[in-house]
């Protein structure tokens, strides 16, 4: 299939690892000319070279910090008026939120929200001059399945969830859609962090750990990035045009919920 995307331009967010980094490899095979960013430096590079690999002709990075104005203001310099915008960012630690303080608040409200409110702030309208525009937040599964250790993140993404919803419609009629991508137990970094809590807190082995992890998803195992890199990439094609407005949930079919 066709996506539709070569010639595309698109910025992923905090794409150095992760489901970012699956995005941009996608995004990047597909034909499009992709910017990947993040905070360090080396990680960022080590990306770039193997991206690079793939086309080293559309393959950019840059060095910034997402969770603040300059770092935004960096990254659409590098990139300005991109087609295609997956906003990304790494997720505040779990822990009780009576132990939690108004700053630990406040940050997890500037990466997990506010910095992607303020980039699809930026790269909106040029979107709708061009009647084509693909908005993707990977957020996490946490919003509509919501974990008491989990608060921090669950607040933040929900409230960018809500945001998302609220102008999605407003720019549907411009071939600009609006999607959140919900992601559980994809086998990455951050699952790496998660089984090492278990190992810690269980006292248990890390084989253990994963498959008693792996246990509690309905697959009854992790996710592939490649699968989620390429839901996003589906998302930004020509032929989702239609699909706005939405929550995808890639979690194995763990969700319990009907809507």
């Amino acid at each position: 299939m066709d996506l539709g995307i070569e010639g595309k331009t698109a910025i992923v967010c905090a794409s150095s690892k992760g489901l970012g980094k699956s995005c941009a490899k996608s995004l990047l095979e597909e034909g499009a000319t992709v910017l990947i960013n993040a905070r360090g430096e080396e990680g960022l590079k080590a990306t770039f070279e193997e991206l690079s690999e793939v086309d080293e002709k559309r393959i950019k990075m840059v060095v910034a910090d997402l969770d603040t104005e300059e770092g935004r203001k960096t990254i659409l310099e590098s990139c300005p008026n991109p087609d295609i915008l997956v906003t990304n960012n790494s997720g505040p630690p779990p822990g009780n939120f009576l132990e939690m303080d108004r700053d630990q608040w406040l940050k997890a409200l500037d990466a997990n929200m506010l910095s992607a409110v303020f980039m699809i702030k930026e790269v909106m309208p040029s979107m709708v001059e061009k009647n084509f525009g693909r908005i993707i937040n990977i957020t996490s599964a946490m919003v509509k399945s919501p974990h008491p250790l989990m608060s921090l993140s669950t607040s933040a993404r929900a409230g960018l969830t809500a945001f998302s919803k609220a102008i999605s419609k407003d720019v549907a009629k411009n071939n600009v859609t609006i999607n959140n991508l919900l992601p559980e137990r994809f086998d990455t970094d951050r699952q790496v962090f998660m089984t090492e809590m278990l190992m810690k807190n269980e006292d248990i082995s890390r084989e253990a750990a994963r498959a008693q992890i792996a246990g509690t998803i309905a697959a009854n195992r992790f996710g592939d990035p490649e699968e989620f890199g390429a839901t996003c990439a589906f998302l930004c094609s020509k032929h989702a045009g239609f699909i706005s407005g939405q929550n995808i949930q890639l979690d194995g079919g763990s969700y319990d919920g009907l809507i």
